[in-house]
């Protein structure tokens, strides 16, 4: 019992981040993810599969199960359906999901941490200060998704995030900046055509090739990060922080809007020619 209130504690504590910190830092330090209550499972496989099966319909055909708080840990559920299901606060660290289907799902304050979603669908998912940190999504799917969850070093070679929004919650100043962080992550290949990244930390992410038509960079910070041959027709650098970040070419900069008012442009990395 009160490992649960310092469970649910750490993890509101995602919501009083000072916009200038690590989450990972702030929350993991305080986390022993080889605990019980973080590395293992209270369900088996056939259990999760029967409940998803067994749940009311949460509109249409498809059914909606609740796993809010569940301890999934370490388990194989790949290739499951959890669409739109209440995952929130669940614990799926190093869960092995490749392939399966959260359209929709609820996973705000879920735990993820080296979870396996190769292939996996999230379109339209809600992923508010959930914990990615190192998670493989290598051809997953968030389009449309809702992200103020933390994916530094995850892996998210040719993802599509097309219209995702990771962008900063401005309603909920009071209790610190809520975003999405991608530092250092991998996003190569990737398609972010129209996602919101406002204020969203892509600090020294790898975004080599990746898709950035018509993105919303505003005050996002692309620090140290790679954008070589990134396709960024139409997207807006207001006041995007560029301090030591590799540039494409002079032709894909030109189809960039609002460069000029980026910070720290003099201080960003052309490509040799």
């Amino acid at each position: 019992m009160l490992f649960r209130l310092a469970f649910v504690l750490v993890s509101m504590a995602a919501l009083l981040v000072h916009p200038h910190d690590a989450v990972a830092q702030d929350l993991l330090r305080y986390v022993d993810l080889n605990s019980p209550e973080m590395s293992t499972s209270e369900m088996t496989r056939a259990e999760v599969d029967a409940l998803l099966k067994a749940a009311p319909p949460g509109g249409g055909e498809q059914r909606s199960a609740n796993l809010e708080g569940k301890r999934l840990s370490h388990l194989d559920l790949s290739g499951l359906d959890f669409s739109g299901s209440n995952l929130r606060l669940a614990r799926l660290n190093r869960t092995d999901l490749k392939g399966a289907r959260f359209d929709r799902a609820i996973l705000n304050q879920a735990w993820l941490i080296d979870a396996d979603l190769t292939e996996a669908s999230l379109v339209k998912a809600s992923l508010l200060s959930t914990q990615m940190q190192r998670a493989k999504l290598g051809g997953a799917d968030l389009s449309g998704a809702r992200i103020t969850g933390d994916l530094s070093g995850a892996s998210l070679i040719g993802a599509k995030l097309a219209g995702a929004d990771l962008s900063a919650d401005m309603r909920n100043q009071s209790m610190g900046l809520m975003r999405g962080v991608l530092k250092s992550a991998d996003l190569r290949n990737a398609d972010l055509s129209g996602a919101n990244l406002s204020r969203a930390n892509l600090e020294f992410a790898k975004l080599q090739n990746a898709n950035l038509a018509n993105c919303n960079l505003n005050h996002a910070s692309l620090a140290g990060a790679d954008l070589s041959n990134a396709n960024l027709a139409g997207a807006d650098f207001t006041e995007t922080d560029l301090d030591s970040t590799l540039l494409p070419s002079a032709a894909a900069l030109a189809e960039a809007r609002n460069l000029d008012k980026a910070w720290n442009l003099n201080q960003a990395r052309r490509p040799q020619q």
